[in-house]
């Protein structure tokens, strides 16, 4: 075989593994710390994961509360949220996530319902 040749397969297999590898889903199982800023109002809310895939459910906790999360994760991103009430009336999170490394994720937060706006978040993992 030609040098030219090997060379040319061996680049090909290098570029088929490094886009096998980021179609793959990272992975956020565990304990995360968020700082959430929606429209000047500041949270800490930490949540845990579990990933299955692509699904993810956990919980999340805020000031002694706790809700149920649900959501899913393509290659570095991922949308996740929550249902809860406030006051006898409903509301939604919804979070999109950009994961940035094994520890890092950045994002934005959605909230309708009683509860509404718009923000930014940090998170890191435990």
């Amino acid at each position: 075989m030609h040098p030219e040749r090997v060379i040319g397969a061996v680049a090909l297999a290098i570029v088929l593994s490094v886009t096998t590898g980021a179609m793959q889903a990272a992975n956020i199982s565990g304990t995360w710390d968020f700082s959430v800023d929606v429209e000047g109002t500041q949270g800490k809310p930490t949540f845990v994961f579990a990933q299955n895939g692509d699904k993810l459910t956990g919980v999340v906790t805020q000031r002694q509360r706790e809700q149920k999360v649900t959501g899913t994760i393509e290659g570095n991103q991922a949308v996740f949220g929550f249902d809860a009430m406030r006051d006898g009336e409903a509301f939604t999170a919804t979070y999109r996530a950009t994961i940035e490394s094994p520890t890092r994720m950045t994002g934005t937060v959605e909230f309708n319902g009683i509860v509404s706006g718009t923000g930014t978040w940090v998170a890191t993992k435990r």
